[in-house]
C-alpha cells in the first residue's frame, strides 16, 4: 500500500502515467523551446539595429503568423485522425491523414502566398504608423511569406509524428532547421564572410531557408518511417478528406483569428508608441520560452486523449488532460521564477541601448512570471478539446474571448484611458485566467466525448 501511494505522491499523477506523458511531451517541449530560443537569438541580433528594426520584426513576425495561420490548422486535423486510428489499432492507415493534410496545405498555401507577397506593402501599412518600421518590415514579411507552403507542410508532419507517438522525429527535424536558420541569419544580418549586409531582411531569409530545409528532411523521414502506414501511397479517400476538412477548417480559422488578434494587439500598442511595440515584441518572445512547454504538453495531451477515445475509454481520456495539466503547472511555475525575480537581468540583453523600452517591459515581464502557470491549464485543456475533435468548440472559446473581451478592453485601457503597455498586458493576463476557468468547466462536462473522427 505504501509503495502504491508513493507512486502517486508527485502531484497526484502515477509514475507510469508520468512516464508516458513526459516521453511524448519532452521532445515536443524541447523542440518548441529551441524554436523560441532561436527566435530570441534572431531578436537579439536585430536589436543591435535599433528599436525600429525590433518593432518591424515584431510586426512582421506576427503578420506572418497571421498569414500562415490557416494552413497551420491542418496540424490539428492530422493529429486528431492519426491518434484516433492508432488508438483503434489501425496503424497501417495513420498516414492517410498526413497525405490529406499535405494536399490541403498545397491547395491553400500556393495561391495565398503569391497574393499576400504582392499585397504585403498595403497590409503592413495598416499595422504601423511609423514609416521607418514599415520600410524595414515589408521586405521582412515578404521573404517570410515565401516559405508559407513549407510552414504548412511542417505543421502537418508535426501533427502526424505527435499523433503516432514519434515526437522525437519532430525534434530531430527542428535541430536541422535551427542550425540552418542560425548560420544564414547571422551571416546576412551583419554581412559577414563577404555576404551582403541585409539587416532584418537577412533574418527573414535565414528563417525561410531553414523552414524549407526542414520540409525536405520531413519528407525523407516520412518515406523512411511512415511508408508502411500509407505515406504518399495514393490519394486520400473522400472520407479522410471530409474528416480533414471538418477538423482542420475550424482549427485553421481559430489559428487565423487568434493570430489576427495578436496582430491587432500589436496595432493597439502601436497607438501608444514605437518603444512600447519593441517592448511588447521582446515580452512575447521571452515569455514564449515558458509558454511553449505548456503548448507542448497540450499537444501531448491531444494525442493521449485521441488514442483513449479510439479505445472508447472516455474516463481515461478525461483523466489524461487533468494529469498533463498538473505536470504543466509545476513546470511552468519553475520556468516563471526567473521572469518574476530578475526581469531586468533578462531584458537587459535586448535593451542595452534602449533604457526606455527596458523600463516599459520590466513590470509586465514580472507579472508574466507570476501568472505563467495559468497558461499550462489553458493550453493543455484547449489542445485536449481540439484533439478530441471538438474544433468548433475550441474556436468559440479561444477566439470568442480574445475578440469580444480582451481586445476591446485592451484598447480602452491602453490608448484611450492612458494606462499604456502595462494596462494592455494586465488585460491579457486577466482574460487568459478567465479563459482557463471556462475550459476547465467545458472539459469536466464532456461535451467533446462522442465526436466521431
Amino acid at each position: 500500500m505504501a509503495n502504491t501511494e508513493s507512486r502517486r505522491s508527485w502531484i497526484g499523477v502515477p509514475a507510469d502515467r508520468r512516464k508516458i506523458i513526459l516521453a511524448l511531451a519532452l521532445p515536443i517541449i524541447l523542440g518548441m523551446v529551441s524554436q523560441t530560443v532561436l527566435n530570441l537569438v534572431d531578436t537579439l541580433m536585430v536589436s543591435r539595429l535599433g528599436a525600429d528594426a525590433v518593432a518591424a520584426v515584431g510586426f512582421g513576425g506576427f503578420a506572418n503568423f497571421l498569414c500562415t495561420a490557416f494552413v497551420t490548422g491542418t496540424s490539428t486535423g492530422v493529429q486528431s485522425i492519426a491518434s484516433r486510428r492508432k488508438g483503434e489499432g489501425k496503424d497501417g492507415e495513420t498516414a492517410f491523414a498526413l497525405n490529406g493534410g499535405l494536399l490541403l496545405v498545397a491547395v491553400i498555401a500556393i495561391p495565398m502566398s503569391v497574393v499576400l507577397i504582392f499585397t504585403a506593402p498595403r497590409f503592413f501599412a495598416l499595422l504601423s504608423t511609423d514609416d521607418k518600421v514599415v520600410d524595414i518590415g515589408v521586405p521582412y514579411l515578404q521573404v517570410r511569406l515565401i516559405g508559407m507552403l513549407a510552414v504548412g507542410a511542417n505543421f502537418a508532419f508535426r501533427g502526424y509524428w505527435n499523433g503516432i507517438d514519434k515526437s522525437r522525429l519532430y525534434l530531430k527535424t527542428l535541430v536541422v532547421m535551427h542550425v540552418c536558420n542560425l548560420v544564414i541569419s547571422y551571416v546576412l544580418v551583419f554581412g559577414v564572410l563577404g555576404a551582403p549586409k541585409m539587416g532584418a531582411t537577412g533574418a527573414a531569409v535565414g528563417t525561410t531557408a531553414g523552414t524549407i530545409v526542414g520540409t525536405i528532411y520531413y519528407f525523407y523521414l516520412g518515406i523512411r518511417h511512415a511508408s508502411g502506414a500509407g505515406f504518399l501511397r495514393g490519394m486520400p479517400s473522400r472520407q479522410v478528406m471530409r474528416s480533414m476538412l471538418r477538423l482542420s477548417v475550424p482549427s485553421g480559422l481559430q489559428s487565423l483569428l487568434f493570430a489576427a488578434g495578436l496582430t491587432a494587439m500589436f496595432t493597439i500598442v502601436d497607438r501608444i508608441g514605437t518603444h512600447e511595440v519593441a517592448a511588447m515584441n521582446v515580452l512575447i518572445n521571452v515569455t514564449m520560452v515558458a509558454f511553449l512547454p505548456g503548448l507542448g504538453l497540450g499537444l501531448a495531451s491531444a494525442t493521449l486523449v485521441g488514442q483513449a477515445l479510439g479505445r472508447q475509454d472516455v474516463d481515461d481520456a478525461e483523466r489524461w488532460a487533468w494529469d498533463v495539466s498538473k505536470i504543466g503547472v509545476v513546470i511552468m511555475v519553475v520556468l516563471g521564477l526567473p521572469m518574476a525575480i530578475v526581469p531586468r537581468l533578462i531584458l537587459r540583453a535586448f535593451f542595452d541601448n534602449e533604457p526606455e523600452a527596458l523600463e516599459l517591459a520590466t513590470l509586465p515581464l514580472r507579472l508574466a512570471g507570476i501568472t505563467v502557470w495559468v497558461e499550462a491549464i489553458l493550453m493543455v485543456l484547449l489542445n485536449s478539446i481540439m484533439g478530441a475533435g471538438a474544433t468548433k468548440l475550441g474556436l468559440i472559446v479561444n477566439v470568442g474571448m480574445q475578440w469580444l473581451l480582451f481586445l476591446p478592453v485592451a484598447y480602452l485601457i491602453g490608448p484611450i484611458w492612458g494606462w499604456g503597455l502595462i494596462g494592455v498586458w494586465t488585460a491579457r493576463i486577466g482574460y487568459r485566467f478567465l479563459q482557463s476557468l471556462i475550459l476547465m468547466v467545458v472539459w469536466r462536462r464532456r461535451s467533446w466525448a462522442n465526436i466521431e473522427v
